[in-house]
């Protein structure tokens, strides 16, 4: 996975800090690296444990797994810089999230959202023309080891799952910036409306608002929190495993006879996206056919199942070509997101870049 710096080697004295690093309110009341170093070791060790939960945070207010990391890291490092500020132990979990809300929303200031490639417009055909657009376009993958921890709660495992796919956190990118957090911290964290009307500096009856209006956004698209999706079950591993095997063998009416008759295929950066088995099968017949004789190495990506895809080369071993996040829905594989950007994307998930023959 891509490496974290530090945040004892980040911290700097006040006196040469910028003007971005001092642009926030957290920032302004700032203490200097010695004032903390008799415990840095316990501070540090007490801001690290909320770097999951405050990465899946970042992760569905921004779409993208490198801008959340880089949030998170600039809210821990805002956090040391500023723990003057914070009044007491039981306040350090809303303090954090106050400065990280911050982080985001200045983040996201002016810019456009991040959507699915089914989010753009109509389904292409397989003669479509491959365009590719820029990476702040699309939703991106995040591992599911840099948010979910084991200690957490069955319950809270498949609600995070849920509100961690590909789908939810497109749909959370229609929101404003406001009804976004909102909507996460009363219905992903269950806040209560009083936790998230202080933290917002705002009256319980316009969080109350907020949230029923980003409501109403979210099931305009057909999004339901209410029933997540039940853990992987047995038969789901086998449909994977026969997944793998005709993938890796290239047997196309293998695989399509997998697929859910409505099923999708997407492939960011390009724009085109194709939908039903036959337009699926028709694509891997076709300019799809590059993928003969690919390997698939396992991964978790989203709160689904995922997987590395590499693909033959002339010297005979295997290079990146996409990771797969795969969706699956009612006993049959509903969705193969692609995406091609393995430069990046292998080693946050911890993937090689090249396998040997």
């Amino acid at each position: 996975m891509r490496h974290r710096p530090s945040i004892r080697m980040v911290c700097i004295p006040e006196g040469e800090r910028s003007d971005h690093q001092m642009g926030d309110l957290e920032a302004t009341a700032a203490v200097g690296a010695t004032e903390v170093t008799p415990a840095v070791g316990d501070l540090e060790a007490q801001l690290e444990q909320y770097r999951p939960e405050l990465t899946g945070y970042c992760y569905r207010m921004l779409g993208s797994a490198f801008e959340a990391e880089d949030a998170v890291q600039d809210t821990l490092l805002r956090a040391w810089r500023s723990l003057d500020r914070c009044e007491g132990r039981a306040a350090f979990k809303s303090w954090l999230y106050r400065i990280a809300t911050n982080v985001c929303l200045t983040m996201l200031d002016g810019r456009g959202r991040r959507a699915r490639p089914m989010d753009l417009g109509p389904a292409s055909t397989i003669d479509g023309a491959l365009t590719t657009l820029p990476e702040a376009t699309w939703i991106e993958p995040i591992p599911d080891g840099l948010i979910l921890t084991a200690e957490a709660d069955p319950a809270e495992q498949a609600m995070s799952r849920e509100t961690l796919r590909l789908a939810f956190v497109a749909a959370l990118q229609y929101l404003p910036a406001r009804q976004r957090a909102v909507l996460i911290f009363r219905e992903v964290l269950r806040w209560k409306a009083t936790e998230v009307a202080e933290l917002l500096d705002t009256s319980v009856q316009s969080v109350n608002s907020t949230l029923q209006r980003a409501r109403a956004t979210l099931a305009a698209r057909n999004v339901d929190m209410s029933d997540p999706s039940p853990p992987m079950q047995e038969d789901d591993r086998a449909l994977l495993e026969r997944y793998v095997e005709a993938f890796e063998e290239f047997d196309i009416d293998a695989l399509v006879s997998l697929l859910h008759e409505e099923a999708t295929l997407s492939m960011p950066p390009y724009e085109l996206w194709l939908r039903g088995r036959l337009d699926v099968q028709r694509w891997f017949l076709g300019t799809g056919s590059e993928c003969r004789g690919s390997r698939l190495m396992a991964a978790n990506a989203n709160g689904a199942p995922a997987f590395g895809q590499y693909r033959r080369t002339p010297e005979g071993g295997h290079e990146p070509w996409a990771l797969q996040v795969i969706d699956i829905s009612g006993g049959r594989i509903a969705a193969i997101n692609s995406f091609l950007d393995t430069a990046r994307m292998f080693p946050l998930f911890g993937l090689p870049l090249r396998l040997d023959a």
